[in-house]
């Protein structure tokens, strides 16, 4: 069963509010077995709605349609539906006496205009929306399903879920949709499509693989669709065991996740502390690491040291080292990362320095250049990157960057502490 959402409003397409509601709405029909086809945003013209139903209904066997309900002039929705069906309107009077309740308890008057809320298509089942004084409607016609909601969002939101979802729930044609998210690090998404082209190839035409990237790291998402969710999920494990097995370390999880949770479960499990040294990146990694609920179990603090006289002081940065190398140098940010690791107890420090523009590059030190360090409880580990010109995107890119090599040395050490546990256990057996 496929669908299709419109949302109608000017306010959505001159980005005065974002649209919401269909993200929302496409995860609700996704729980059900509803496919979205596609979703379209339209203006408050009655020709635009029109032409947006018509080619709709030539795409989906369900159209949800969010907005335009309200009383004033520029809310044209019903008009254009009931141009559109050949209907009439006509006012419910269920719907009028809870209009009017609303107002009285309320102590507002209620105009005429206000009146017009009770007013539906008379082809309609009435879906009434005990939160608002707009209806949703809804209509089956010529084959089509069509659900009519109020654009505001929790008056939309109680409606889909009380009077529309369980309607949908009673049609055949529905199937079985399962999404299953990976996540990988390290890798671009070109290198990374070409590394597992061969598997891509050879997928079921039941299951779609779309890559989603970001700075950093690459979400891999494969959706299956079927009768039986069980051998779908089955299946995708399958790819995923694949995917895994062909580009080894950055593969970083099996699930939906992100960069910066991976590292808050590996050192909470571990009760491990993480401190940051940031330079250029202003903070950013510690936002990402505070952002976790939680955070402070493993979150000492940090220091954001933008001058040399910060770094000295408050990271223990050799002003020699300083003078030498320059603040954007391996040199300086192993210090960085050494002397927060040290100054504030923590068993892992992550220091960034770099040039994120737009000015103050060199021809040895053009703008995008970075340098990451990582202090572990066995070695510190430093990588140099060379970014682009723009400042937000280096510090997102030098961010994710900086979290993806604490990662990876936590998975080291881990690995190496493991290793010795079972050597142990073997002299001892």
């Amino acid at each position: 069963m496929q669908a299709e959402i419109i949302t109608i409003g000017d306010e959505i397409l001159i980005g005065q509010i974002l649209d919401t509601n269909s993200a929302w709405i496409a995860s609700q029909l996704n729980d059900i077995g509803i496919h979205v086809r596609q979703l379209t945003s339209v203006a408050d013209h009655k020709a635009d709605i029109q032409e947006a139903l018509s080619l709709a209904m030539g795409r989906a066997d369900v159209i949800l349609v969010t907005g335009g309900l309200g009383p004033t002039q520029d809310d044209v929705t019903k008009q254009a539906f009931c141009d559109f069906f050949g209907c009439s309107l006509v006012r419910d009077e269920s719907v009028l006496a809870h209009v009017i309740g609303v107002f009285e308890n309320l102590n507002r008057p209620m105009l005429e205009v206000n009146r017009k809320q009770a007013d539906v298509l008379d082809i309609a089942d009435v879906l009434f929306n005990d939160l608002g004084t707009a209806p949703g409607m809804w209509i089956e016609w010529q084959g089509k399903y069509f659900a009519i909601m109020p654009g505001v969002p929790f008056e939309m939101k109680h409606i889909m879920v009380q009077r529309v979802i369980p309607r949908l729930q009673q049609m055949d044609g529905r199937g079985s949709i399962w999404h299953h998210t990976m996540l990988t690090g390290g890798m671009g998404e070109s290198f990374l499509a070409e590394k597992i082209a061969d598997i891509e190839a050879s997928l079921p035409e039941h299951i779609h693989l779309a890559y989603l990237p970001k700075p950093g790291t690459v979400r891999l998402r494969l959706t299956a669709t079927g009768k039986d969710l069980p051998i779908l999920q089955t299946e995708t494990q399958a790819i995923q065991a694949q995917i895994q097995a062909r580009i080894g370390k950055h593969f970083l999880a099996g699930e939906d996740t992100s960069l910066p949770a991976l590292v808050f479960e590996r050192l909470d499990r571990q009760g491990l502390r993480l401190t940051t040294a940031e330079s250029c990146t202003g903070g950013d990694i510690a936002r990402l690491v505070t952002s976790l609920p939680g955070s402070s179990r493993v979150f000492v603090g940090g220091a954001v040291a933008y001058s040399n006289e910060l770094k000295t002081a408050m990271l223990g940065v050799a002003p020699e080292t300083l003078a030498e190398y320059g603040a954007v140098s391996e040199q300086t940010v192993r210090e960085m990362a050494t002397g927060a690791q040290t100054n504030f107890g923590a068993d892992y420090a992550v220091a960034v320095s770099g040039i994120a523009g737009p000015g103050g590059g060199t021809p040895k030190k053009p703008v995008g250049l970075v340098w990451v360090a990582v202090a572990g409880r066995t070695e510190t580990v430093a990588k140099k990157f060379q970014f682009g010109g723009n400042r937000l995107v280096n510090i997102e890119r030098a961010s994710a960057a900086a979290l993806l090599t604490l990662l990876f040395l936590i998975q080291k050490e881990e690995g190496m502490s493991k290793s010795t546990r079972s050597k142990n256990d073997k002299r001892h057996s």
